[in-house]
């Protein structure tokens, strides 16, 4: 690679600092990556080949760096750089850590994180996204490259933000999506990048996560002999089917060429399996009222998380499916053993008209998300965890993690307060108390 910037060149930045080029890590369409030390700290510092280094691209970034990241997952850009010595310039943003991977890495199964953490990612993703097209703002480009997750914990960080614009601008923005992630508008060329066409980008990245394969390819995509692009432009754009469409089983996975999808879809509860319908039926064809909301998608996935339980023959993570229990008085067997699986004792929530149900496994944990209804989605820190009894192994107990005095009720009617760094027996009919919520035990 014939390098823009050399090791040990200094440069400008906007703020009256300077950073120094240590190494280059690589380079794209637009430009060349590099890591840079900021006054101690490690960033990236990208610097733009000199056909990308338009006036309009420096004023969008300029804009960008005044409207600041919608959250801390966003590798965002914090300064313009420049150099007396390289035309063009550049900009500097967080350095993504090394044990971060691709959602390709995901995808190839080069990393393998357990549900919990997988559903973890796309709550943050879910989540990200809110927050972004809040601010007024639309990605254009939601796909593979531009997302990385920490496979042991979930998090998630979401790079190449310099193309952001606002959904106002975005008709005259110069990327217009990654093929196989493009909304079938974008795709036949009817509309421009905008929060809509990303809800749907995000829809697929989501599928992709969980599923471990396209939603729209199936046998129409099996039988394709030339991938060229009018055959990506029937398949993605003219005349897309959903592969489990109730309606349209004409685009159904090949057994055997297209196994994933039906693996992992037979593993989600209904209710996950419904949003996605809607998000490849009705968000195929109505972009501005079909499409599935950030907000939706954020709410089923927490529900998912909490419904996660463990198959006790085998301790694979499996799903608790409340439709499912009710229309055949039983869960499915294990995915992975074949075993028949007992529901664990859970936690039915309650607070401000918001109900939620959560497994209460060996290692469950509550946030404020689950008791206080102005804290919405904080997971911030452990308010309740499941723990075992130090001397009895066969006694499990939820303990208070919280600063806060919980009343229990116990199934004899009598009370109990529950002080921070206490537990209470998990048994069935206990009600707790913890001040804007209530919870009952089931068993």
């Amino acid at each position: 690679m014939n390098q823009l910037l050399k090791p040990n060149q200094i440069i400008q930045l906007n703020n009256n600092l300077t950073c120094t080029v240590k190494e280059c890590l690589g380079g794209g369409g637009q430009g060349e990556v590099y890591k840079a030390d900021l006054s101690g700290t490690d960033v990236a510092l990208k610097w733009y080949f000199h056909a990308q280094a338009t006036t309009e691209q420096q004023q969008a970034l300029a804009e960008l760096i005044q409207k600041k990241a919608p959250n801390d997952r966003f590798l965002w850009p914090i300064s313009l750089a420049h150099s007396p010595d390289v035309k063009g310039f550049g900009y500097i943003m967080p350095l993504r850590p090394a044990h971060y991977k691709s959602i390709a890495d995901l995808i190839t199964r080069r990393a393998e994180p357990s549900f919990r953490d997988l559903i973890t990612a796309t709550m943050e993703l879910a989540d990200s996204f809110s927050q972004l097209h809040a601010k007024g703002l639309c990605y254009q480009d939601i796909s593979f490259g531009n997302v990385f997750i920490d496979p042991d914990s979930g998090h998630i960080l979401i790079c190449d933000n310099d193309n952001v614009t606002t959904n106002k601008n975005a008709k005259t923005a110069s990327v217009m999506g990654t093929p196989r992630f493009m909304a079938p508008e974008i795709v036949m060329g009817t509309a421009a990048p905008s929060s809509e066409s990303d809800l749907f980008s995000l829809a697929v990245l989501l599928f992709y996560m969980l599923m471990l394969h396209h939603p729209l390819e199936g046998k129409k995509e099996a039988d394709i002999k030339c991938f060229d692009l009018p055959a990506m432009n029937k398949l993605y754009g003219r005349e897309p089917v959903f592969i489990f469409d109730p309606k349209d089983d004409s685009n159904r996975p090949v057994p055997g060429y297209q196994d994933n999808a039906d693996i992992y879809w037979a593993i989600y509860p209904q209710f996950i399996k419904e949003l996605f319908t809607k998000a490849f039926t009705s968000g195929l064809r109505d972009p501005q009222h079909g499409r599935v909301r950030e907000s939706e998608w954020r709410a089923a996935l927490v529900k998912l998380r909490d419904s996660l339980l463990y198959c006790g023959h085998c301790g694979a993570e499996n799903f608790y499916d409340a439709q499912l229990l009710k229309d055949q008085g039983a869960l499915n067997e294990c995915w992975s053993c074949q075993g028949d699986l007992q529901v664990p004792p859970r936690i039915l929530l309650q607070h401000n008209n918001i109900a939620m149900i959560v497994m209460l496994n060996h290692d469950t944990e509550l946030f404020p998300h689950h008791i206080d209804p102005n804290k919405y989605y904080d997971f911030s820190n452990v308010v309740a965890k499941v723990n075992q009894h130090p001397q009895n192994p066969n006694i499990w107990g939820l303990k208070n993690l919280s600063p806060d005095t919980w009343s229990v009720t116990q199934d004899d009617g009598s009370m109990k307060a529950i002080a921070p760094g206490q537990s209470i027996t998990l048994s069935a009919g206990i009600s707790i108390n913890f001040g804007q919520a209530h919870g009952q035990i089931r068993v």
